[in-house]
């Protein structure tokens, strides 16, 4: 197991920032770690990280306890909130980390240099950062966090500050590291990517963990069902709460989610034997950021 915790907590004074945290993150799968903000995702990569201490629980890290330096060691990370050296160009500012990692000079040297390549900054490795624009830091912070080939890479909001062409790029390196074995860790408020990277995701809510599902499972559960009807009494639609908790009535139109395709028929059915006519039935998936606001709920803390 590459991330294990049990009933993790960390409390500053008496404001409780992560409550009974308990996830596994297993070798080779690319995690998503969602919640709102205030949720407690900062302050787990954190602890996750050894940078913060928990108040109570335990956890591994690559089968070791948090903190433990031959663990770190195997570990990349790119914060949300990054700074780089404005006077260091790119290629002085890997092979500085490369440094950092123990990698000898001349694989410090390769190693920057296919990197930079890889993130599509090679024609600029001899630029000062403090010319980069933040997409371009925030891609030369990716290459970072892949030198020395750890076996986990912790990516906290890795496209936030990326146009199209940026995320697509960074999707692709998500996906080359799936295939080369690296377990990615990644927190991410756009949820689109991670509806395309992940394979596991995990749910966090006033610092606890409410859901964790396979994210193959979780979007190919619930659907969105839109049925065009005729008058339809309020007994009626009291009576389609069997099926579904999520009901809205709009003009001629029923809104509602179910949880899988063969309810479809059955609503159909029911609505038909009422007397209801039925015009028309129209059918998708949720997203997951419906599926997101289902399951955590629409409030958000700053």
């Amino acid at each position: 197991m590459i991330i294990e915790t049990q009933q993790l907590r960390k409390s500053f004074g008496n404001k409780v920032a992560v409550e009974d945290l308990s996830l596994t993150v297993e070798a080779g799968e690319v995690f998503g770690f969602l919640g709102p903000n205030g949720a407690g995702k900062s302050t787990t990569i954190k602890m996750l990280l050894g940078l913060v201490y928990p108040t109570s629980g335990s956890a591994t890290l690559l089968g070791k306890p948090l903190g433990d330096p031959s663990a770190r060691a195997s570990v990349g990370f790119l914060p949300e909130h990054f700074r780089f050296h404005d006077w260091l160009t790119a290629t002085e500012f890997m092979e500085m980390h490369a440094n950092l990692c123990g990698l000898s000079r001349a694989e410090g040297h390769q190693q920057s240099a296919a990197l930079l390549d890889l993130v599509g900054l090679a024609p600029h490795a001899a630029r000062q950062l403090g010319t980069y624009s933040k997409g371009m830091q925030q891609r030369l912070g990716l290459a970072q966090a892949m030198l020395g080939q750890p076996a986990l890479i912790i990516l906290d909001e890795p496209t936030s500050g990326l146009d199209p062409v940026g995320r697509r790029l960074v999707r692709d390196i998500i996906r080359k590291l799936r295939t080369e074995g690296t377990t990615v860790f990644i927190n991410s408020h756009l949820l689109s990517e991670i509806e395309v990277t992940c394979d596991r995701v995990a749910f966090i809510k006033r610092g606890r963990i409410i859901h964790q599902a396979p994210l193959d499972e979780l979007m190919a559960g619930e659907l969105r069902l839109e049925a065009k009807v005729g008058p339809i009494s309020e007994a009626v639609k009291a009576g389609l709460a069997r099926w579904t908790p999520h009901l809205r009535h709009e003009g001629n139109v029923l809104h509602m989610t179910l949880a899988n395709e063969g309810m479809v028929a059955e609503v159909n059915r029911y609505l038909v034997e009422a007397g209801v006519p039925v015009y028309g039935l129209q059918r998708d998936r949720l997203s997951l950021e419906e599926l997101f606001l289902q399951i955590v709920g629409e409030e958000s803390s700053a």
